[in-house]
């Protein structure tokens, strides 16, 4: 237990330490960890075959192809697979029989694709191997004395590649000596026409050794389950989704909302019946349970149902309906309206998918959420038109979103947004809310989600899609995110392809103490249930995901929620089908089961609570599930100062959660229980106990710059640092200044979470006086010296008075190229002409910086700066004209048979000299710079040797294209008239920008263009091109050891 040191002064009251510990990590995936496993192999990639070797220590050999993408186009090839025995000798794996294999797509076939072809890699094929489609599982017995396992792997050109066009196959190849989990072994036997309900048996589910997975409830008793709630009784409430998009009529009388009960106590329902069924209800994405008030999720309204006479059914003619809120888009659609979550500040947190929204509040507030996505029946706002619109906070808010408001629908305030669909989120007692997202691109994400933070789906201003603002070498993860872009959030796990739903984090329950702090995220795509423990580091979380339920191999398993029940287990909704997404079902038995997971042999037990006693409120705010513990926290809070001694005896929990929970709820009981909160803001040594004292006491109303006051100088801390900026957002600017330039002073390198809530928090500030004080706070006077952090300061909040600093980086000479090209990226991102002045003077700049410069151009004048006319400027400037191109033949000539010079092993046995080496260096000035001569075209040399090894840099002399460095592929484009260009393309859009020998940019309109190839080989000379000797490249050697 930590002490507070004997100097330090507290209220006269007893104020009890608070720690709020985090637990160890802990993460127990479900089945044999692999032997192997690659990296995500994708289309496009330049590296396209991996070489593999595995020792073996058992017989059993597994290898299995897993899809990370959308699940087509993933051709896969183990090709030239083999065994190496004990005496050495290799054995062809392809002769041997295989015990078992089988592909959810085709056939497994030998020496050919899966669909019978031949096995082609970058244009070479292959004779002997293993053609298959992922996911994919093949099992060998090997022989007796097998050591090792070689084999090399990769995408089949076939499904790779289409014509000029990269596909969306993505996957990944593992080896494992156990049976692992998760991957079929033979087709399901599933009948999708049958009307009898199916189900999937509660032991082909993998959980963790120390829980037991059950069948809690099943078809007939409810069917096609989108959401679920418990109440405080341990009922289950199911939201259902027959109705379910192209099935829409399939059941005429509307969806229902049922209430399932495990009556007998014998951890099986065993009653079920309809709370309501609406013709209104079309398939229903969330079901919330606040009492005796049932939220559902049914766009256009937000529905709130009142049980006023307690009998689980809903009568209009007793009981309460209340559209709490109104204006969603996204009706009998998936990126629409979803579940409400209770927090531990008392409010309802909700989120809709990117199809829309115009809401007017009961306050008087009108919040547009548009941009370039339209989607479900009977829109009631043009989600395009309302694009970029500001709210009546003076916030633009785009595509999926998240929000909190009171319960009776006052005071709603959107706290993050630039989602594509959300499915749902969570809170936890900490007041951290995680989301899950996405259910096509590969590109699924599981995120904390800060106040505020934008993650980037939709531009900024709503108006375009990721795809149109992706860079040049950004992956479709990086650019969806919008990852390289100022003013986006860190995404957290982005883990590829699936169709992420439901999704609760674990407190306290029925499970071993270890897995408290437990994120939950089902991915009914991939038919796991994926677990985290988010670990702070900084100021932001780490996300290492793993495997916490998933399919043993069945393909039927389709979690769509998972909860923590009232009772202290988990579980989970099962949507129970052949596949998802594709927006329709294929089970026409609407069949869904709910598991329960719990430690084996779990009785159920839920005490009796009575929300009007002081001891019942508070055994309701312990309860384990999310909603259940709202309840608690309203009785207690209306109780006001009579609840403080009972509530502050939970700050003595051994449950770092159910402290938190105490915290806030301390700050809504008057002024002892403010001062209580305030103390332990200021005063506890424990960081995150201080962190949720700083939230509750905003929440409680206290004044966001007067809180920040009282720690920004002293709190060393970066997440409660970061929440302090966040609270500064909607503070006037002459009241922040102070604060905020601390702040930002004490930004650290690699910690974008942190700048970002700085750059939240100066929303309305004056940055150009921010950035004079912080210049002056850090000595800076020479632009060209800007740290790491200063330079990501500016490309955060964009100063005027940074332009033409920014531009002196730009075209500085001694600053490395990474440094000019940020410098020109930052510019990009400016709303302001005198911006677009000083990028049209680095496009001047010949080589890659002035080709960057040029490509940020054309792009912002196609988006964001078409008022400025930008093509006017380049035209005028002799930059680019379509009409008036002259373009330039670049030919790298093909080298001439192998090397005439001696081998490796012979030239390093060579003694080289320095200053010889210099001298010889000024022939790859033409492709490398090297002491500040030559172009940035080629790789940087600096510190290369001492990389890569000597070896590897004399092979890359003698052969450049035995091996072409990552990011350098070269391309030849034809073009119609008859020239060839060999290059870089820095951008394929219209027009192509393209770069080449000697740093040489050209930029071509796309109607001059025949077509564009991959080159196949090296845009680098050969030594003997070159005319470089054995002792030149001996001396080459020893001088570029001494560039560190």
């Amino acid at each position: 237990m930590y002490q507070f040191p004997s100097c330090m002064k507290f209220p006269s009251f007893f104020l009890p330490i608070v720690v709020l510990l985090t637990q160890p990590t802990f993460a127990q995936t479900v089945g044999p960890d692999p032997l192997y496993t690659s990296r995500i192999l994708k289309s496009g990639d330049t590296e396209r075959l991996i070489t593999i070797e595995v020792e073996l220590q058992r017989r059993d050999l597994y290898l299995v192809v897993s899809s990370e993408g959308n699940g087509s186009h993933d051709w896969s090839n183990w090709i030239e697979p083999e065994i190496v025995m004990q005496d050495g000798a290799s054995l062809d794996l392809t002769t041997l029989p295989w015990r078992a294999a089988f592909s959810t797509v085709g056939a497994i076939k030998q020496g050919k694709t899966y669909r019978g072809g031949p096995m082609t890699v970058a244009g070479k094929e292959y004779t002997r191997g293993l053609g298959t489609h992922a996911d994919s599982f093949i099992w060998f017995e090997v022989p007796a004395g097998a050591t090792t396992f070689r084999s090399k792997v990769a995408l089949d050109d076939g499904g790779a590649i289409r014509g000029a066009e990269l596909t969306p196959a993505s996957v990944r190849f593992l080896v494992f000596d156990r049976e692992p989990i998760g991957f079929a072994r033979a087709p399901d036997k599933f009948n999708p026409k049958s009307r009898v309900p199916q189900s999937l048996p509660a032991d082909q589910i993998a959980a963790p050794d120390d829980l037991e997975v059950t069948v809690w409830a099943t078809s007939p008793m409810l069917y096609n389950p989108t959401n679920m709630d418990t109440d405080a009784e341990g009922r289950i409430w199911v939201a259902e989704g027959v109705n379910y998009r192209k099935n829409r009529n399939r059941r005429p009388e509307g969806d229902r909302i049922v209430v399932l009960e495990d009556k007998d106590k014998d951890g099986k329902a065993d009653s079920s019946h309809v709370f309501v069924q609406d013709p209104e209800l079309v398939a229903p994405l969330g079901v919330s349970v606040f009492g005796n008030q049932v939220v559902v999720a049914q766009p256009p309204h937000l529905i709130v149902y009142t049980d006023v006479d307690g009998d689980l059914k809903f009568d209009p003619e007793v009981d309460k309906r209340k559209n709490v809120l109104s204006g969603f888009n996204g009706r009998n659609h998936d990126h629409s309206l979803h579940a409400v979550v209770g927090g531990p500040d008392g409010k309802w947190y909700f989120n809709q998918g990117n199809c829309g929204a115009h809401l007017k509040t009961r306050d008087g507030d009108e919040y547009f959420v548009g941009g370039p996505y339209k989607g479900g029946e009977d829109p009631v706002a043009d989600s395009q038109a309302i694009g970029g619109r500001k709210s009546s906070d003076g916030n633009v808010w785009v595509g999926g979103f998240a929000a909190r408001m009171n319960p009776d629908g006052s005071e709603v305030r959107i706290i993050g947004h630039g989602f594509r669909n959300s499915y749902e989120h969570t809170v936890t007692s900490l007041g951290d809310v995680f989301q899950n997202d996405n259910d096509d691109p590969p590109a699924c994400r599981t995120t904390w989600l800060m106040e505020g933070g934008f993650l980037g789906f939709f531009s900024p201003d709503g108006k375009r899609g990721w795809r149109a603002d992706q860079r040049p070498g950004q992956s479709i993860q990086e650019a969806q995110w919008r990852q390289w872009d100022p003013g986006t959030l860190p995404a957290g796990d982005v883990y590829g392809g699936g169709s992420p739903t439901g999704i609760c984090f674990y407190e306290n329950g029925a499970l071993p103490s270890r897995y408290s702090g437990m994120l939950l995220s089902c991915d009914a795509g991939r038919k796991v249930v994926f677990g985290y423990y988010p670990e702070l580091e900084d100021s932001a979380y780490t996300l290492n995901r793993f495997d916490f339920v998933k399919s043993k191999g069945s393909n039927l398993f389709r979690p769509s929620d998972v909860m923590v029940g009232a009772d202290g287990a988990l579980y989970v909704a099962d949507w129970f089908d052949s596949g998802v997404g594709g927006h329709a079902d294929h089970d026409e038995s609407w069949s869904g089961t709910i598991y329960r997971i719990a430690p084996r042999g779990f009785q159920p037990h839920i005490p009796p609570a009575d929300p009007g006693t002081i001891e019942g409120a508070v055994r309701l705010l312990c309860n384990p599930a999310q909603n259940v513990r709202l309840a608690g926290l309203q009785s207690l809070k209306a109780a006001g100062s009579r609840s403080i001694p009972a509530v502050r005896k939970l700050l003595k929990n051994d449950n770092s959660y159910l402290r938190a929970r105490a915290i806030w709820l301390l700050a809504l009981l008057g002024p002892s229980g403010m001062e209580m909160v305030n103390s332990l803001m200021e005063n506890s040594p424990d960081s995150q106990t201080r962190l949720v004292a700083f939230r509750a006491l905003r929440n409680a109303g206290e004044d966001g710059s007067v809180l920040v006051s009282k720690i920004y100088r002293e709190e060393s801390s970066a997440a409660v640092r970061r929440e302090a900026a966040l609270a500064l957002r909607d503070v006037p600017a002459r009241r922040k200044h102070r604060y905020l330039s601390h702040l930002l002073q004490q930004c650290k390198e690699g910690d974008r979470t942190y700048l970002e809530a700085c750059g939240l928090g100066a929303q309305g500030a004056d940055t150009n006086l921010l950035w004079r004080t912080i210049k002056q706070g850090a000595s800076i006077y020479d632009p060209t010296e800007w740290s790491e952090v200063v330079a990501r300061i500016v490309w955060r909040l964009r100063p005027g008075e940074a332009i033409d600093e920014l531009l002196m980086r730009a075209r500085s000479t001694t600053l490395p190229l990474g440094k000019r090209l940020f410098a020109i990226e930052t510019l990009a991102f400016y709303e302001d002409s005198r911006a677009l002045t000083a990028l049209l003077k680095v496009a001047t700049i010949e080589g890659p910086v002035g080709g960057e410069a040029i490509r940020w151009l054309i792009h912002l004048g196609n988006t964001r700066w078409r008022k400025l006319k930008v093509f006017d400027f380049l035209k005028e400037r002799g930059i680019y004209d379509p009409a008036n191109v002259e373009i330039a033949e670049a030919v790298v000539p093909a080298p001439e048979g192998k090397s005439k010079l001696p081998s490796i092993t012979a030239i390093l046995a060579l003694k080289g000299d320095v200053t010889r080496g210099k001298t010889a260096a000024l022939r790859c000035v033409m492709c490398h710079r090297v002491e500040g001569q030559g172009v940035d075209y080629g790789p940087s040399l600096t510190g290369w040797i001492n990389n890569q090894g000597e070896e590897r840099f004399v092979q890359a002399v003698l052969d450049p294209s035995a091996e072409i460095a990552l990011g350098y592929p070269g391309d030849r484009i034809s073009l119609k008239e008859g020239k060839e260009i060999h290059g870089l393309t820095l951008s394929t859009n219209n027009p192509l920008i393209v770069q080449s020998q000697g740093g040489i940019v050209q930029v071509i309109p796309s109607s001059r263009i025949e077509s564009i190839d991959p080159l196949g080989r090296s845009l680098m000379l050969s030594a003997d091109q070159l005319g470089l000797s054995s002792q030149d490249v001996a001396d080459l050697v020893t001088y570029f050891k001494t560039l560190k």
